[in-house]
């Protein structure tokens, strides 16, 4: 298989940081967010990835032309200016001759067991929705007990990852999220499926707190 993962924006969230790095060279226990995608990626059974680059193309290409010992063929899709994440896969998929392919988030970061996801088309794998805070029970205005963060049942989250059909890149824009315009279009027409997974390890790298909460993950990604 081939997975397409989409690495060209600006991080803004991450600053300062991405001022000076974009934001798959932000390192986790010294190891950047693209280093861990490629062996989490790797470990499924992917042989080739395409990294859609824009915000500073330039450095990740030149790290990670220092690594060969990935065991993975890396090409790159660059974006002259921002295609959103619908233009972006549609530009990497011209490249793509298999009937199927994974897409990965640039900023996130899990264990999710890709064989189970690709034996659907067109799926999104889901996991419950966590709490960011902590949860505080009630009873007639008294507080009974406080409960760290936990997760909503039967609240299911889009988890940043996609096993898309080669057929679906005619119907992607050229700009623009694939989110907002075709997943809503083909939801509708029951043409998604997905994939529910509980209790797995999974992270959206969008600040410093998520840096050092996935720091403390990180070996359960190619474990």
């Amino acid at each position: 298989m081939k997975a397409i993962i989409l690495a060209g924006g600006r991080g803004k969230r991450l600053r300062p940081i991405t001022d000076y790095v974009p934001k798959p060279l932000v390192p986790l226990n010294n190891i950047p967010i693209i280093e861990w995608q490629i062996k989490y990626l790797k470990k499924y059974g992917v042989k080739e990835i395409i990294i859609c680059t824009g915000y500073k193309a330039e450095m990740i290409e030149n790290f990670l032309a220092t690594k060969n010992n990935l065991g993975v063929k890396i090409k790159f899709s660059i974006e002259k200016t921002p295609l959103g994440t619908g233009g972006a896969i549609k530009q990497a998929g011209l490249s793509i001759k298999d009937k199927s392919f994974f897409v990965l988030n640039g900023d996130t970061i899990t264990n999710i067991n890709l064989n189970q996801l690709a034996k659907k088309q067109n799926s999104i794998p889901t996991i419950e929705l966590k709490t960011k805070f902590g949860i505080i029970e009630t009873k007639d205005d008294k507080i009974t007990e406080f409960k760290e963060k936990k997760e909503i049942p039967n609240v299911w989250m889009n988890a940043g990852i996609y096993h898309l059909q080669k057929e679906m890149l005619q119907d992607l824009p050229k700009k623009g999220d694939i989110e907002k315009t075709v997943f809503p279009d083909y939801a509708k027409n029951g043409k998604l499926t997905t994939v529910k997974f509980k209790n797995v390890m999974w992270h959206s790298i969008d600040s410093f707190k998520d840096i050092e909460e996935c720091s403390l993950d990180l070996d359960k990604i190619i474990s």
